[in-house]
Formats: structure tokens, sequence, C-alpha cells
């Protein structure tokens, strides 16, 4: 009788374990995504995007992101300034090849979700929080970043005239 309870009981646990299980969706990044970015000058795309995104809206403790865009994918529309964007006063690709986010934590807003986590470019890492919406199985954000946070570009001399806030606008469909 005892064998028969304690085997009871552990089947039981076995049960209520699966339902404690964060489980989320594991999405794949599909073509057709887009980066981009806005300034007065300068303005183009990362055109090469890489990374995990695991995202449940009715569990948003089970998401996360994992996302990688490669530094050398620059496209400005200008040769000689794609060629200055990877150098080493700016993005210096040779050492930092990755703008690298990690996601910490999803949390539900009006107008869609934010997630918080860590931004590292150039070599710096940052607490950011980017907001999203997640319509159609399409991830997309806007947001701006201060590029002298992460060290990109000097402040003065030629680099001063391009504005510290670049404006991204991201666009990730995903499939199952």
């Amino acid at each position: 009788m005892k064998t028969l309870s304690f085997i009871g009981m552990v089947a039981g646990i076995i049960t209520l374990s699966a339902f404690t299980i964060n489980n989320s969706i594991n999405w794949k990044i599909s073509d057709g995504y887009s980066i981009k970015f806005s300034s007065e000058d300068p303005s183009g795309v990362f055109t090469k995007l890489k990374g995990n995104i695991a995202f449940d809206q009715t569990n948003l403790s089970s998401s996360s992101f994992d996302l990688e865009v490669d530094v050398n994918s620059i496209n400005t529309g200008n040769g000689m300034q794609n060629k200055h964007a990877v150098g080493k006063k700016w993005f210096n690709a040779e050492l930092y090849p990755t703008i690298h986010f990690v996601s910490e934590k999803f949390v539900k807003t009006p107008k869609g979700y934010q997630v918080m986590g860590t931004l590292e470019m150039h070599g710096v890492k940052k607490n950011f929080t980017m907001p999203f919406t997640f319509v159609n199985n399409t991830f997309i954000s806007s947001f701006t970043v201060d590029r002298t946070e992460f060290d990109l570009g000097a402040t003065k001399g030629m680099s001063a005239k391009v504005p510290h806030e670049i404006t991204l606008d991201i666009s990730v469909p995903v499939t199952k």
C-alpha cells in the first residue's frame, strides 16, 4: 500500500510540474527583416541579423531575445561612409563585429510590449529598454540610441557633426 501511495504521489508531482515548466514559442527569423537607422546624417541599414527568439504573449516570463547584428553589414548607400563606419573611430568592426542584445524581462504596455535587457555596442554594455509590438508574426520596434553612450565616434571634429541620437526602425517577421 505504501508503494502505491508513493507511486501515486510521484505521478502527481510529475503531472503538476508539467504545468509549471516555462514553455515559450521558439520563433525563426524570416527573410525580409529590416534594420534601418536614421539621423540628419547618416542613415542606412544593417543587412545581417541572427539570433534566438522565444516569445509567448500569454507567458512573458518564459520569453527571451538573444540577437546579433553584424556590424560589417552596414549600408549607408555610400561606400566611403560604410568603410568609415566600420573603422576604428566608429564601430571598430575588427574588434567589435556585432551589436548584441540579450533580454532580461518583458512587460505588457498599453501600446504593446517592452523588453528590458543588455545592449552591447563597441564593447560597451548598457541596460536598455526597447518598445515593440507583435502583429501578424512580426516584431516591430522604433527607438533611439545615443551613440556617445557607446563611445561611437568622437564628440569633437567631423564626428561631432553626426547627431548623438540615432533612430532605429526594426521589423522582424518570424515563423514557428
